[in-house]
Protein backbone atom coordinates (compact mmCIF):
# COMPACT_ATOMS: atom_id res chain seq x y z
CA UNK A 1 0.00 0.00 0.00
CA UNK A 2 2.89 2.09 0.82
CA UNK A 3 4.72 1.85 -2.98
CA UNK A 4 1.14 2.46 -3.89
CA UNK A 5 0.50 5.73 -2.00
CA UNK A 6 4.06 6.80 -3.09
CA UNK A 7 3.47 6.26 -7.41
CA UNK A 8 0.51 7.71 -6.84
CA UNK A 9 1.78 10.84 -4.74
CA UNK A 10 4.77 11.28 -7.96
CA UNK A 11 1.96 11.38 -10.44
CA UNK A 12 -0.12 13.80 -8.76
CA UNK A 13 2.84 16.38 -8.24
CA UNK A 14 4.04 16.19 -11.69
CA UNK A 15 0.50 16.05 -13.72
CA UNK A 16 0.41 19.35 -11.32
CA UNK A 17 3.57 20.78 -11.99
CA UNK A 18 2.48 20.47 -16.00
CA UNK A 19 -0.86 21.65 -15.34
CA UNK A 20 0.08 24.80 -14.13
CA UNK A 21 2.83 25.09 -16.91
CA UNK A 22 0.01 24.43 -19.23
CA UNK A 23 -2.01 27.10 -18.14
CA UNK A 24 1.04 29.28 -18.34
CA UNK A 25 1.53 28.17 -21.72
CA UNK A 26 -1.66 29.03 -22.98
CA UNK A 27 -2.66 32.56 -21.40
CA UNK A 28 -4.05 35.44 -23.54
CA UNK A 29 -0.13 35.78 -25.27
CA UNK A 30 0.91 32.32 -26.10
CA UNK A 31 3.72 33.59 -27.51
CA UNK A 32 5.23 35.30 -24.87
CA UNK A 33 4.36 32.40 -22.20
CA UNK A 34 6.60 29.69 -23.84
CA UNK A 35 7.24 26.75 -20.91
CA UNK A 36 10.87 25.87 -22.12
CA UNK A 37 11.47 22.15 -21.19
CA UNK A 38 15.11 21.58 -20.21
CA UNK A 39 15.64 17.60 -19.97
CA UNK A 40 18.23 15.68 -18.22
CA UNK A 41 19.28 11.61 -18.51
CA UNK A 42 19.72 8.67 -19.95
CA UNK A 43 18.24 6.30 -22.66
CA UNK A 44 15.06 6.89 -21.25
CA UNK A 45 14.84 10.72 -22.33
CA UNK A 46 17.51 10.71 -24.87
CA UNK A 47 16.04 12.01 -28.04
CA UNK A 48 18.83 11.69 -30.12
CA UNK A 49 21.72 13.07 -28.53
CA UNK A 50 24.18 9.67 -28.67
CA UNK A 51 24.02 9.81 -32.91
CA UNK A 52 26.78 12.92 -32.34
CA UNK A 53 29.41 10.64 -30.42
CA UNK A 54 31.77 8.29 -30.53
CA UNK A 55 30.06 5.76 -28.80
CA UNK A 56 29.08 1.76 -29.21
CA UNK A 57 25.94 0.63 -30.96
CA UNK A 58 24.77 -0.33 -27.23
CA UNK A 59 24.39 3.33 -26.21
CA UNK A 60 23.02 4.10 -30.24
CA UNK A 61 19.29 4.14 -31.57
CA UNK A 62 20.23 5.20 -34.66
CA UNK A 63 19.08 1.94 -36.64
CA UNK A 64 15.50 -0.15 -37.68
CA UNK A 65 13.75 -1.06 -36.47
CA UNK A 66 13.99 2.19 -33.73
CA UNK A 67 11.58 4.79 -34.72
CA UNK A 68 9.27 2.80 -36.72
CA UNK A 69 5.84 3.44 -35.52
CA UNK A 70 5.54 7.23 -35.30
CA UNK A 71 8.79 8.84 -37.09
CA UNK A 72 9.03 6.68 -39.64
CA UNK A 73 12.66 5.92 -39.62
CA UNK A 74 15.43 6.20 -36.69
CA UNK A 75 16.03 9.20 -34.29
CA UNK A 76 18.47 8.35 -31.67
CA UNK A 77 15.53 7.17 -29.20
CA UNK A 78 15.17 3.85 -27.82
CA UNK A 79 11.65 3.38 -28.70
CA UNK A 80 9.90 2.39 -32.20
CA UNK A 81 7.65 6.03 -31.48
CA UNK A 82 7.58 8.81 -28.98
CA UNK A 83 9.52 9.08 -25.21
CA UNK A 84 7.72 10.62 -22.02
CA UNK A 85 9.38 14.07 -23.23
CA UNK A 86 7.80 14.21 -26.94
CA UNK A 87 4.58 13.47 -25.34
CA UNK A 88 4.74 16.19 -22.45
CA UNK A 89 6.00 18.90 -24.64
CA UNK A 90 2.72 17.98 -27.40
CA UNK A 91 0.63 18.49 -23.68
CA UNK A 92 2.32 22.13 -23.48
CA UNK A 93 1.98 22.78 -27.10
CA UNK A 94 5.49 22.94 -27.69
CA UNK A 95 7.82 21.58 -30.76
CA UNK A 96 9.50 18.08 -30.26
CA UNK A 97 12.59 18.93 -27.80
CA UNK A 98 15.51 18.72 -29.70
CA UNK A 99 18.48 16.93 -28.76
CA UNK A 100 21.74 19.37 -27.84
CA UNK A 101 24.09 18.10 -29.82
CA UNK A 102 21.39 17.99 -32.83
CA UNK A 103 23.47 20.60 -35.70
CA UNK A 104 21.92 23.50 -36.34
CA UNK A 105 21.15 27.23 -34.96
CA UNK A 106 19.73 26.56 -31.92
CA UNK A 107 18.24 29.19 -29.92
CA UNK A 108 16.82 27.28 -27.17
CA UNK A 109 12.74 29.06 -27.27
CA UNK A 110 11.15 26.16 -26.14
CA UNK A 111 14.21 24.56 -24.33
CA UNK A 112 16.68 21.50 -25.15
CA UNK A 113 17.28 17.93 -24.46
CA UNK A 114 20.82 16.71 -22.93
CA UNK A 115 20.05 13.15 -22.09
CA UNK A 116 22.37 10.56 -23.58
CA UNK A 117 21.32 6.81 -23.37
CA UNK A 118 23.83 4.65 -20.90
CA UNK A 119 24.84 8.12 -19.10
CA UNK A 120 24.53 8.18 -15.29
CA UNK A 121 25.00 10.41 -12.77
CA UNK A 122 28.67 9.23 -12.03
CA UNK A 123 31.51 10.20 -14.47
CA UNK A 124 32.59 7.06 -14.11
CA UNK A 125 29.96 5.31 -15.37
CA UNK A 126 30.40 3.95 -19.01
CA UNK A 127 32.92 6.50 -19.43
CA UNK A 128 34.06 7.87 -22.85
CA UNK A 129 30.79 6.43 -24.49
CA UNK A 130 28.15 8.76 -23.09
CA UNK A 131 27.62 12.23 -21.64
CA UNK A 132 27.29 12.05 -18.20
CA UNK A 133 25.04 14.36 -15.86
CA UNK A 134 27.95 16.28 -14.99
CA UNK A 135 28.76 17.08 -18.44
CA UNK A 136 25.03 17.71 -19.21
CA UNK A 137 25.28 20.05 -16.49
CA UNK A 138 28.06 22.16 -18.28
CA UNK A 139 25.77 22.03 -21.52
CA UNK A 140 23.20 23.52 -19.74
CA UNK A 141 25.32 26.41 -18.87
CA UNK A 142 26.78 27.22 -22.30
CA UNK A 143 22.80 27.53 -22.85
CA UNK A 144 22.33 30.13 -20.07
CA UNK A 145 25.45 31.62 -21.19
CA UNK A 146 23.71 32.24 -24.65
CA UNK A 147 20.65 33.12 -23.45
CA UNK A 148 22.37 35.81 -21.51
CA UNK A 149 24.39 37.39 -24.39
CA UNK A 150 20.91 37.28 -26.44
CA UNK A 151 18.35 38.26 -23.80
CA UNK A 152 20.54 39.81 -20.51
CA UNK A 153 20.18 38.40 -17.19
CA UNK A 154 16.61 39.78 -16.68
CA UNK A 155 14.80 37.97 -19.34
CA UNK A 156 17.09 34.84 -18.38
CA UNK A 157 16.08 34.26 -15.10
CA UNK A 158 12.74 35.10 -15.59
CA UNK A 159 12.63 32.44 -18.28
CA UNK A 160 14.39 29.41 -16.68
CA UNK A 161 12.11 30.12 -13.64
CA UNK A 162 9.42 29.18 -15.76
CA UNK A 163 10.88 26.14 -16.88
CA UNK A 164 10.47 22.45 -16.50
CA UNK A 165 13.35 20.01 -15.60
CA UNK A 166 13.00 16.53 -16.34
CA UNK A 167 15.51 14.08 -14.86
CA UNK A 168 15.87 10.03 -15.22
CA UNK A 169 19.22 9.13 -14.37
CA UNK A 170 20.57 6.33 -11.93
CA UNK A 171 19.69 3.42 -13.39
CA UNK A 172 23.04 2.72 -15.04
CA UNK A 173 25.18 3.53 -12.35
CA UNK A 174 23.65 0.91 -10.23
CA UNK A 175 23.79 -2.16 -12.94
CA UNK A 176 27.61 -0.41 -14.02
CA UNK A 177 28.65 -1.67 -10.38
CA UNK A 178 27.42 -4.92 -10.85
CA UNK A 179 28.44 -5.86 -14.57
CA UNK A 180 32.10 -4.02 -14.56
CA UNK A 181 35.55 -4.86 -12.42
CA UNK A 182 36.71 -1.07 -12.35
CA UNK A 183 38.22 -0.83 -9.19
CA UNK A 184 35.82 2.50 -8.45
CA UNK A 185 32.42 0.77 -8.45
CA UNK A 186 34.21 -1.24 -5.85
CA UNK A 187 35.53 0.85 -3.34
CA UNK A 188 32.66 1.98 -1.59
CA UNK A 189 30.16 0.09 0.88
CA UNK A 190 26.63 0.33 -0.76
CA UNK A 191 25.08 2.59 1.07
CA UNK A 192 28.03 5.07 0.03
CA UNK A 193 27.87 4.56 -3.59
CA UNK A 194 23.97 5.21 -3.43
CA UNK A 195 25.31 8.23 -2.02
CA UNK A 196 27.28 9.05 -4.34
CA UNK A 197 24.78 9.13 -7.54
CA UNK A 198 22.08 10.66 -4.73
CA UNK A 199 25.16 13.52 -4.23
CA UNK A 200 26.03 14.23 -7.89
CA UNK A 201 22.15 14.40 -9.15
CA UNK A 202 21.77 16.88 -5.55
CA UNK A 203 24.35 19.29 -6.39
CA UNK A 204 22.79 19.58 -10.34
CA UNK A 205 19.58 19.76 -9.26
CA UNK A 206 20.89 22.05 -6.37
CA UNK A 207 22.41 24.41 -9.28
CA UNK A 208 19.48 24.73 -11.32
CA UNK A 209 17.97 25.93 -8.30
CA UNK A 210 19.94 28.82 -7.90
CA UNK A 211 19.84 29.66 -11.51
CA UNK A 212 16.13 30.30 -10.94
CA UNK A 213 14.34 26.37 -11.48
CA UNK A 214 11.72 25.46 -9.89
CA UNK A 215 9.51 22.82 -11.51
CA UNK A 216 11.50 19.68 -11.75
CA UNK A 217 10.25 16.47 -12.48
CA UNK A 218 12.02 12.62 -11.56
CA UNK A 219 11.58 9.62 -13.27
CA UNK A 220 11.93 6.79 -10.56
CA UNK A 221 14.59 4.36 -10.47
CA UNK A 222 12.50 1.01 -11.62
CA UNK A 223 13.59 -2.42 -9.73
CA UNK A 224 16.52 -3.45 -12.09
CA UNK A 225 16.77 -7.00 -10.48
CA UNK A 226 13.69 -8.01 -12.22
CA UNK A 227 14.74 -6.74 -15.56
CA UNK A 228 15.37 -10.03 -18.04
CA UNK A 229 19.17 -8.35 -18.59
CA UNK A 230 20.05 -8.47 -14.72
CA UNK A 231 17.68 -12.44 -14.24
CA UNK A 232 19.95 -13.79 -17.17
CA UNK A 233 23.59 -11.78 -17.27
CA UNK A 234 24.32 -11.19 -13.38
CA UNK A 235 22.57 -14.39 -11.72
CA UNK A 236 22.57 -17.16 -15.16
CA UNK A 237 19.01 -17.25 -14.18
CA UNK A 238 15.62 -16.49 -15.03
CA UNK A 239 14.08 -17.28 -12.27
CA UNK A 240 13.29 -14.32 -9.42
CA UNK A 241 15.09 -11.20 -8.88
CA UNK A 242 18.73 -10.05 -8.77
CA UNK A 243 17.68 -8.27 -4.79
CA UNK A 244 21.11 -6.91 -4.58
CA UNK A 245 19.96 -4.60 -8.15
CA UNK A 246 16.85 -3.81 -6.50
CA UNK A 247 17.74 0.20 -5.14
CA UNK A 248 15.18 1.61 -3.18
CA UNK A 249 12.85 4.02 -4.47
CA UNK A 250 13.36 6.59 -2.01
CA UNK A 251 16.51 7.80 -3.85
CA UNK A 252 14.67 10.34 -5.94
CA UNK A 253 12.38 10.89 -3.62
CA UNK A 254 15.41 12.25 -1.08
CA UNK A 255 16.05 14.79 -4.04
CA UNK A 256 12.57 15.72 -4.51
CA UNK A 257 12.23 16.71 -0.60
CA UNK A 258 15.55 18.54 -0.66
CA UNK A 259 14.65 20.83 -3.46
CA UNK A 260 11.18 21.67 -1.82
CA UNK A 261 13.11 22.01 1.95
CA UNK A 262 15.28 24.64 -0.14
CA UNK A 263 12.69 26.73 -1.33
CA UNK A 264 10.43 26.92 1.94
Amino acid sequence: MAKISQHFLYAFLLHAVLISARCQATSEHPKKHVVPFFIFGDSILDAGNNNYINTTTLDQANFWPYGETFFKFPTGRFSDGRLAPDFIAEYLNLPLIPPYLQPGNHRYLAGVNFASAGAGALAETHKGFVIDLKTQLSYFRKVKQQLREERGDTETTTFLSKAIYLFSIGSNDYVERFSTNFSAFHSSSKKDYVGMVVGNLTAVVKEIYKNGGRRFGFLNVEPMGCSPYARAALQNSTCGCVDELTVSRRVKWHVVALVRTEES
